[in-house]
């Protein structure tokens, strides 16, 4: 070969092969994966945010930031990313120091600090184009302070910007550049079969008790078709795979999802799924849901008549109740029913009438309550008024 050509062909592979080797991404190329908003144990000030990619490729995160404020529209922060992200691997952002995580390198260390109220989080590449974005003004979507549980992404490959696709991490400290606690697979991937193996002899099979129905929001305040999800709880004290267990509906037009090969929920942990998932339609004019063991056994159901709007419903012991509390992945709350008032004006009535007869009438109606109330202040002028004038006669 001619040594002019040579020298050409060595410098344009010099030049030409970083680029081929790292890819320019795109939306959801890499996205913020998980985010410690709480602090750690050790510290509230030990803040990290880990990013995942996506992709098969190294991306190059040089003149990449990530922008962050309390609200939109505000100027906010930036902190400004560098190095390159391996192909389905993590990078790591630690605040102020090295400390936060001790047992592992961090990619980045920046400074500021992030609102426990909320932020807004947008990951930005070279281009400015928003490569990824969660807006948590109103409130980080999971996490908590007390315990130092971390917000975890549950499916990277689906959008952050709703609360629906992340969860509290099982144990405080998160899971640092490794896997989320739960990672929920499309319902368009489907498991590859096992050969079947045959036996001389049948073998029984125990399915796990302790999996029910936790929670369900069937009307949100947003798009029915995106928004909507439900809730799998495990009461076990152990992982327990759901592998071929399925969901379904019971009204209208009825849709089965089938748990994927590989899916596992953890000891006493929530898998949430989401509408897009499971393609099962929670209609607002009343529905029902049944889960179901490989046997076919239905293992747990609920049924509701109507949906409230932007309330979910709520399982409470062997009991069901809508709360405008949602609670994905944690465990659900319940605000309080009664005021001060009414348990008072519940403890007045009890002294004069049997405590079933007071416990019957108050759940029915509360203007039952209030014309007992009403009666009684009558009975009690009239007598007032009767005693008055037997006093006139007596004087007379």
């Amino acid at each position: 070969m001619n040594t002019r050509y040579l020298k050409i062909t060595l410098i344009s592979l010099f030049f030409f092969f970083p680029i081929l080797s790292v890819q320019a991404a795109n939306s959801l190329d890499v996205v913020i994966n998980e985010i410690v908003w709480t602090g750690t144990e050790v510290s509230s000030n030990d803040e990290w945010i880990e990013l995942f990619n996506n992709t098969n490729s190294p991306i190059d995160l040089e003149g990449w930031h990530i922008f962050h404020a309390t609200q939109k529209g505000e100027k906010g922060s930036i902190i400004n990313l560098s190095g390159t992200i391996s192909p389905k691997g993590f990078y790591i952002l630690e605040r102020t120091d090295e400390t936060t995580l001790p047992e592992i390198v961090a990619d980045k260390i920046y400074t500021g600090a992030l609102n426990n109220k909320g932020e807004l989080l947008q990951l930005v590449n070279s281009k400015g184009t928003v490569i990824d974005e969660i807006d948590c003004t109103g409130g980080w979507f999971t996490g908590n302070n007390k315990t130092k549980q971390t917000m975890e992404r549950i499916n990277p490959k689906a959008v952050g910007n709703g609360f629906q696709n992340w969860q509290t991490s099982q144990n405080p400290g998160g899971t640092p550049k490794a896997k989320n606690s739960i990672i929920i697979i499309q319902s368009s991937e489907e498991p590859t079969p096992k050969p079947e193996i045959q036996s001389k002899e049948p073998q029984l099979i125990t399915y796990s008790s302790g999996i029910v129905i936790n929670e369900i929001l069937p009307s949100p305040r947003g798009e029915d078709k995106l928004e909507e999800w439900l809730e799998i709880l495990n009461k076990n004290d152990e992982e327990i795979d759901l592998s071929g267990w399925k969901i379904q509906d019971t009204k209208g037009a009825v849709t089965t999802y089938t748990f994927p090969e590989g899916t596992l929920i953890g000891l006493k942990g929530f898998l949430i799924l989401a509408r897009p998932t499971t393609n099962i339609t929670l209609n607002n004019d009343g529905d029902g849901l049944e889960l179901i063991q490989p046997d076919e056994k239905v293992i747990d159901e609920v049924y509701y008549e109507k949906a409230l709007e932007g309330k979910s419903f709520n399982r409470i012991n062997n009991d069901w109740q809508w709360s405008p509390v949602l609670t994905p992945g944690a465990e659900n709350s319940f605000p309080e029913e009664k005021s001060i008032e009414t348990k008072e004006l519940r403890a007045t009535l009890t002294e004069t009438f049997p405590e079933e007869f007071v416990k019957q009438e108050f759940s029915k109606n509360f203007f039952f309550v209030l014309s007992v109330a009403l009666v009684l202040a009558f009975l009690s002028g009239a007598l007032v008024l009767i005693l008055k004038k037997k006093t006139r006669q007596w004087k007379d």
